[in-house]
């Protein structure tokens, strides 16, 4: 899942992308408001984490603008202003949860599952052939035995159960599992797609190449 953290105070942005980034996310971080409103315009995000006292713009101009061109993107308010009133405007302009700070963790992660699986609109637990996802816990399992994959392997596999039984192109995968500073480029996906192959054999999932188009995750007999 590729997720947009705005976020003005660097340790913190830091320590967070981090975080979520070993969580098997990729992160894209912004510390202005005007930077993550064109940041919204011409990438696509799975989740927004966003703060709401920023330069630039603020996070709830951010997020009116957001809301205005009818995007639909789970959004996580993460502020220090923790009044009522600063969650009340905050959600009545679309924010779909609120975390003041401080905050532990492990209780944002759990936000941020909870928000992903609501907007994807999928089940707890994805099963194609003998392989089993469980979107809340991010674990994977054949015939009830974890399979051991890596953070990036695991978000390729996500963007293509997302879409099952349709192809999905190598860059938009890309852009689901690197952020942009990663030092890579899109052939990179190759390589997941071949670990992946290896790891599933016998699973009953298959990723089949579809020149031109991506790939494609099915079940098979």
């Amino acid at each position: 899942m590729r997720l947009l953290l705005v976020e003005d105070q660097q340790e913190l942005a830091e320590w967070l992308a981090r975080a979520l980034r070993q969580g098997g996310h990729a992160v894209d971080v912004m510390a202005r408001g005007d930077h993550a409103d064109h940041a919204l315009l011409t990438q696509p995000y799975d989740l927004l984490v966003l703060d709401l006292s920023l330069p630039g713009i603020d996070g709830l101009e951010v997020l009116r603008r957001l809301r205005a061109r009818g995007s639909a993107i789970p959004v996580l308010i993460l502020t220090a202003l923790g009044s009522t009133e600063d969650r009340v405007r905050g959600l009545n302009l679309g924010a779909d949860d609120y975390l003041a700070k401080p905050f532990e963790l492990a209780e944002l992660e759990a936000r941020i599952k909870a928000l992903l699986r609501r907007g994807g609109g999928r089940a707890p637990v994805l099963r194609v052939g003998r392989l089993e996802i469980d979107s809340s816990s991010r674990l994977v399992s054949l015939d009830g035995r974890p399979v051991a994959l890596t953070p990036r392997e695991l978000a390729v596999l996500e963007a293509l159960v997302a879409r099952l039984g349709r192809p999905v192109s190598r860059e938009l995968l890309f852009e689901k599992v690197f952020d942009f500073d990663a030092d890579a480029r899109p052939e990179a996906i190759e390589s997941y797609i071949s670990r992946l192959r290896k790891k599933l054999e016998g699973s009953g999932a298959t990723i089949t190449t579809m020149r031109g188009l991506g790939y494609l995750l099915s079940e098979t007999p």
